[in-house]
């Protein structure tokens, strides 16, 4: 294909009625390669935080099984890839240079000849989203550590995992997946990911309370080196260390490294530990047997128990159930119908611990309900029931 000339291109000008001096004066002229393939590219369109970490060196990561659909990773961040249409054909021209290229070439007048070597009539588009960490708790839950002496017996073969076959699992960037293995109190052992078994916990904990109350320390500075030594004949010193992190803060007081304890956790753990055994538990009788499991000193409270149990105010008499929200699927739709089909009607107050961790970056909880639920007046209380039917 012949290209053409300036006398060409000038007419053309002419023909459209277009004043060459108002324009740029190098012009493009396009052809498309012999070798011009359509659906060899695919465009991603990126905000500027996310086009300047990748031109300052920065990976993206596209995760996802064969069942599931993709996701894009940065260090700290998921967005979900969707394919966005659009009416304009969207041109490949690797020797194409744009009206900020050109500035310097304003005086000149001459020609690029370019090539297309693709095109698309969609691209790629990204939402932020949240990261998919649920699959997360299935796989370590394969081998949990119940500690040294079960560990001894256990079959060699066991599956564990190490950061990087956790991150070609998991549907989360790097930042994420280190701060869900903290949330679920996961620890590395010997260079993989486990987590240990909620008993095996529950023991490391005991230990560390009845340590705290035969030496009269407060609970808000327990030393982590007087810890390790008093109860390493019980425990490896390493597990001693993993509770007190689990359900401490750690911080340094005149050189030496201690932790204040977190009451609202420790009681919801002991919570946890009176009601996964029970299918329903008598609330009074259980707020008595709780307030007498905590450590001396500690105080249970209602509001500890968000997002880790149901209370039925309804039946008589009351009851409570264990009901956790890392327990409930992922997605929206689903978490909202599983909730529909434990609960008819739901009030605002019940509800909320169970889809908080669903709302996005600007989400409310009123939007959420708004979306996914009815609501109607009951007593004088308003109370929200499902949009379709739930069988």
């Amino acid at each position: 294909m012949s290209r053409r000339s300036r006398v060409e291109v000038d007419a053309t000008l002419l023909v459209a009625k277009l004043v060459p001096e108002e324009l740029l004066g190098t012009v493009h002229c396009l052809q498309f390669s012999p070798s011009v393939v359509s659906g060899e590219y695919s465009l991603l369109e990126l905000d500027p935080a996310l086009c300047e970490r990748v031109q300052s060196g920065h990976s993206l990561v596209i995760r996802g099984d064969k069942n599931e659909h993709a996701v894009l990773c940065s260090d700290d961040k998921t967005y979900d890839l969707k394919i966005a249409d659009t009416s304009n054909l969207l041109l490949f021209v690797p020797g194409c240079r744009t009206p900020e290229q050109l500035a310097a070439d304003q005086e000149t007048r001459n020609l690029i000849h370019a090539q297309i070597s693709g095109f698309s009539n969609h691209y790629w588009e990204l939402r932020r989203c949240r990261p998919k960490v649920k699959k997360l708790k299935k796989l370590l839950t394969e081998n949990t550590y119940e500690g040294p002496d079960v560990e001894r017996n256990k079959d060699s073969v066991n599956v564990t995992y190490t950061t990087e076959e956790l991150l070609n699992q998991i549907q989360a960037s790097e930042q994420e997946l280190m701060d869900q293995l903290q949330v679920i109190h996961a620890c590395k052992i010997d260079g993989y990911w486990r987590l240990l078994e909620f008993d095996y916990e529950m023991k490391l904990l005991n230990h560390i309370a009845q340590l705290v109350d035969s030496e009269s320390w407060s609970f808000s500075k327990v030393p982590l080196n007087v810890c390790r030594k008093e109860l390493e004949a019980l425990e490896p010193p390493e597990m001693i260390e993993h509770c007190l992190k689990c359900y401490g803060k750690k911080f340094t007081d005149d050189g030496e490294v201690c932790f204040a304890l977190n009451e609202d956790q420790i009681c919801r753990a002991t919570a946890q530990m009176l009601l996964q055994n029970a299918v329903k538990f008598n609330f009074s009788e259980f707020q008595e047997v709780w307030q007498q499991s905590v450590p001396e000193g500690m105080t249970t409270r209602l509001d500890q128990l968000k997002g880790l149990a149901l209370l039925d105010r309804s039946s008589r008499p009351e009851t409570v159930c264990m009901l956790k929200t890392e327990d409930l699927p992922e997605d929206a739709q689903e978490r909202f119908n599983h909730l529909f089909g434990i609960r008819e009607k739901w009030s605002e107050v019940d509800i909320a611990p169970y889809i908080q961790d669903l709302c996005g970056e600007k989400q409310t909880i009123g939007a959420l309900l708004t979306k996914y639920a009815r609501s109607s007046m009951q007593n004088g209380l308003k109370v929200y029931n499902s949009r379709r039917q739930i069988s």
